[in-house]
């Protein structure tokens, strides 16, 4: 028998060619950002900061953004922890950071987010 495969019937399989996947750039750091529940989550939290987040002393929930203490707190996870689903958020262009003394605010950059869509939309 040759080393081509084969339908169980014992017809030869017809080849496929293989397309070379070439996703848009500008997709690929916001995509790998968004494949994590707690990433979503937070997302989604800090598009309503104000309704999911307690008042902080420093800054404006809306304005300035969240702490990144309370997302660790709401998310029951460490300080450490929360800064490293946030950095890949920053990174992704996701969310803006903003330095307040010595903490860090995290809000949606929504333009940025809105361009990921559109990229998102006219890929797909």
């Amino acid at each position: 028998m040759s080393g081509a495969r084969r339908r169980r019937s014992g017809a030869p399989l017809a080849r496929t060619a293989r397309v070379p996947v070439d996703p848009a750039p500008e997709l690929i750091d916001p995509l790998r950002a968004l494949d994590n529940d707690r990433r979503l989550q937070i997302l989604r939290w800090l598009k309503e900061p104000t309704r999911h987040f307690r008042p902080q002393i420093d800054g404006d929930l809306e304005e300035d953004g969240v702490c990144g203490l309370l997302i660790a707190e709401k998310l029951g996870i460490s300080q450490p922890t929360v800064s490293e689903h946030m950095r890949v958020l920053v990174q992704a262009g996701l969310v803006r950071p903003k330095r307040i003394k010595q903490w860090t605010f995290y809000r949606r950059d929504e333009e940025r987010l809105a361009a990921f869509l559109r990229a998102l939309r006219a890929a797909l």
